[in-house]
């Protein structure tokens, strides 16, 4: 072999390395679907984001059953993606049995604690926007009843309905807030049929708002209360776009920025695992105000709930979090 040979059987070998090296990232989508309005949509548009600025490419995969759950993170894992970002709180327990299996695999979670040396759990302060956007509620409403719909029944949905009713009673104490929970299985986050059945009821109980927090079904609840020509307030993605003037205001979440903060820390080898809060002072949560609604939010509103925020923030009002202690004071 030449030299010069042996110089471009070099090169080549460290251009594979280097390539082998950034590996591609994965998405696990939760059950309900990509293109749920909600959440997984959320997610999905950071992953997008993260293509068209960086031109890179990732692997995604959407959960159709529970079942699906330990084998799909294994096939992720063993096609070389890397990091792995895993949406939903229902993963946890799959991801503490599969992440020690791949200890050169950095995964995130989004929405639970998983500890581990190559984990990365990033949670949200859900309970502070839910307050911001009750305020909102408790502001805008003529019958002095609002209602809440939440998907399925745990703890983590507690949270946003609690902290939902303490911002509802800080503006308007003497409101009323109905609430209802779709179901107690994984499905109640993709039955959008009775989400809007649950809406009309709370509507014939006089709410003239309702805020659901129960993904693909919010859809359902958002129709019902836009033909009943009532108020709803949207949940994680902005909502306020699916009708106009109907949409209150939406409580954003920012798991868009989540996975690609994580999509962009993991390929440029800055992944760092740990717990990661996503709260009213980084942007992680909040309330939406856009064209769709910019009409329907008056000055004072606005007034009111960033002098709030701030108050969330310095520490000199404390928003309730149901998942710390389940003995909400306010429901």
């Amino acid at each position: 072999m030449t030299l010069m040979q042996k110089f471009l059987s070099a090169g080549a070998a460290l251009a594979m390395s280097a390539t082998a090296a950034l590996a591609e990232p994965g998405l696990i989508i939760d059950l309900g679907g990509k293109f749920d309005k909600s959440f997984n949509e959320s997610a999905f548009n950071g992953a997008t984001r993260w293509v068209e600025e960086t031109g890179g490419t990732y692997v995604e995969t959407e959960l159709q059953s529970e079942a699906q759950r330990e084998q799909n993170m294994r096939k992720m894992a063993e096609r070389g993606a890397n990091p792995v970002v895993v949406l939903g709180f229902a993963n946890a327990s799959t991801l503490e049995k599969v992440a020690p299996d791949y200890p050169d695999t950095n995964f995130a979670i989004v929405d639970m604690v998983v500890m581990g040396p190559n984990v990365k759990s990033i949670v949200f302060s859900e309970h502070e926007g839910s307050y911001l956007v009750g305020m909102i509620a408790g502001m805008a409403t003529k019958t002095g009843t609002v209602g809440f719909i939440g998907g399925m029944d745990v703890p983590l949905i507690r949270k946003f309905a609690c902290g939902y009713v303490q911002g509802v009673k800080a503006a308007n104490p003497d409101a009323t807030v109905i609430q209802n929970m779709t179901g107690t299985t994984p499905s109640a986050w993709n039955d959008p049929v009775k989400g809007g059945e649950l809406t009309k009821a709370q509507i014939s109980q006089g709410a003239d708002i309702v805020y659901a927090a129960a993904g693909g079904t919010g859809v359902g609840v958002l129709q019902a209360a836009a033909d009943a020509g009532v108020f709803s307030i949207g949940v994680d993605s902005n909502q306020n776009h699916m009708h106009p003037g109907s949409v209150l205001t939406s409580m954003l979440k920012r798991v868009d920025n989540a996975v690609y903060d994580t999509f962009k820390a993991g390929t440029e080898g800055m992944f760092e695992p740990g717990i990661q809060v996503l709260d009213l002072s980084t942007d992680g949560v909040g309330y939406a105000v856009d064209e769709n609604n910019a009409a329907l939010i008056t000055d004072d509103m606005t007034a009111a709930v960033e002098a709030a925020k701030a108050k969330i923030i310095a520490g000199e009002v404390t928003v309730h979090d149901y998942t710390s202690d389940d003995s909400c004071p306010v429901m």
